[in-house]
Order: C-alpha cells, then structure tokens, then sequence
C-alpha cells in the first residue's frame, strides 16, 4: 500500500473535545484511516498534509459509541472504501484506551482495595523477617 506506515511512525496529539489527533511522517498518506471499536469501522478520520511528509489524522469519537467501562478505540491504516470494516492485514496505527463510567469506580475501589490488602500482607512478612 502506498504511504505504508507503522505504529512506531505515529504520535498521538491526544483527545480534545471528543476529536482524536495523530500526526506520523510518510512520503504520502494511505488511502483510508478508519477509527475502530471492537474491530468495526465507527468513523473515518480526516486526513491533512502538515509539513513536507508530515500528516495528522483526526478521528471524531461517535457519541453512542461511549459507555460505562473500559473500551479502546483503535486507528487503522488500509485500503478499503468508507465505512466498511478494516480489511485483512490493516495496519493499527494506534490506540486510545478510554475509562469511564460509575462502573469503573467500583471497579477502581476493588483494585486498590486488594492493592491495600496485599501490601499489608507484605508489611507483615517484611516485621517478621526483620525480627525473627
């Protein structure tokens, strides 16, 4: 695929009011940049020139696409047309993990709950150790 680049050659700008910035430096871009969720095409993202071989792809995160929990959106590189799922040998450009949600507060508190529990088993072998 002509422009064929790898997830090394991207940096993400990060999220800005629900829009999603990379930027990565090829001779030319690929022919579609497609942000995924759960392996289907959610939206394209617009493709700009910035400097000489330098280009920014801004991805739109679907509102109803977001939920409760844990989702992670994917940036992919390929040939296929619209909004057609990524075809066979895509390359995933780079992901964004996003957390939100009253279910992810409980099960935040349960992880440092149990990190709080593990580290006072650690505390109490580390007493023994030094005194015995």
């Amino acid at each position: 695929m002509p422009g064929r680049i790898t997830a090394a050659d991207v940096s993400s700008l990060g999220l800005r009011r629900g829009v999603w910035e990379c930027t990565w430096r090829s001779p030319a871009p690929p022919p579609r940049v497609a942000l995924t969720l759960e392996g289907r095409t959610v939206a394209l993202a617009q493709l700009t020139p910035e400097d000489e071989g330098s280009w920014r792809a801004s991805a739109r995160i679907p509102p109803e696409t977001l939920s409760d929990g844990a989702q992670t959106y994917v940036l992919v590189a390929d040939d296929g047309d619209g909004t057609e799922d990524p075809r066979p040998g895509a390359t995933r450009l780079a992901h964004l993990p996003l957390l939100a949600g009253e279910a992810l507060a409980d099960d935040l508190r349960a992880e440092i709950d149990l990190l709080r529990a593990e580290m006072d088993l650690l505390k109490r072998e580390l007493r023994r150790l030094a005194t015995g």
